[in-house]
């Protein structure tokens, strides 16, 4: 699997030499012929990020316009500014897209989701099976659980600039799919009692905590609560791998994880 890689930071980084650690493993395994002479088939193919860096082989977006097909997968986890340009250059070479890449507008998911008639694309801001499957839960029980009050608590490393998290986000849509709830990004003062149809927001910062999401649901005389707790970015990656390796098996749309885990 030839990848191209959109946004060279620390997933970006954590997605190459992961590849490159399992090339190593299946050639010196020699698990099929010849695959130990070909190690190198598995190789990161290009990178793309918002500034080039050509001591690193990094290119900017400019570099899409004129570049032929060279990988079987883009993975995509940089800038809602690299977006318009990658989607354009998916759908010129007709390259499989994988995107983690959160706070995009509502054109640009449109427009990824209309990139699935020419190519299999697939978008989810947290890649982890049980993040995944976190959310998958929540759609199962919060019908069952309607009435009771909601809460959901995010907590991140304390270099996160955005909030609530891109994966908050995605929870919340799952208790609320037609988005009919208000939210409430933390209390202060007197702010009144809580109302029937809000969902409290509260984002956490420090240290260097990759991620912990927590979704408390309160009845009379009863609290459910669902924890996630991340303890490496390794898991992000190993999942967008595999789902990336899933992708390339399907015919063009556009995907959720849940279509590639649980479909």
């Amino acid at each position: 699997m030839k990848v191209m890689i959109a946004g060279y930071g620390r997933m970006g980084q954590l997605i190459e030499k992961t590849l490159l650690a399992e090339n190593a493993a299946d050639g010196a395994s020699g698990q099929a012929a010849g695959q130990a002479a070909g190690s190198a088939a598995n190789l990161v193919t290009a990178r793309i990020d918002v500034a080039a860096d050509s001591a690193r082989g990094i290119s900017d977006a400019s570099a899409l316009a004129s570049m032929d097909k060279v990988a079987d997968l883009i993975m995509d986890f940089s800038h809602p500014t690299l977006t318009d340009e990658l989607r354009a250059y998916a759908w010129r070479t007709a390259t499989p897209l994988l995107s983690g890449t959160t706070n995009l507008t509502p054109a640009q998911m449109d427009d990824l989701q209309a990139l699935g008639e020419k190519v299999p694309v697939i978008w989810s801001s947290n890649y982890s099976f049980g993040i995944n499957l976190f959310r998958h839960i929540l759609g199962e029980i919060a019908p069952v659980l309607e009435g009771w009050d909601v809460e959901v608590t995010e907590t991140h490393h304390n270099r996160k600039v955005d909030a609530p998290s891109g994966t908050a986000k995605t929870l919340i849509q799952a208790i609320d799919p037609k988005g009919e709830c208000d939210l409430v990004h933390g209390r202060e003062g007197n702010c009144g009692a809580r109302t029937k149809k809000e969902i409290g927001v509260h984002s956490l910062r420090g240290g260097t905590v990759v991620g912990e999401h927590r979704v408390d649901f309160y009845g009379t005389d009863e609290v459910f609560e669902i924890t996630h707790k991340m303890g490496s970015r390794q898991i992000l990656v190993d999942g967008a791998i595999a789902a990336g390796k899933k992708l390339l098996l399907r015919q063009p749309g556009f995907y959720t994880m849940d279509d590639l885990l649980f479909g």
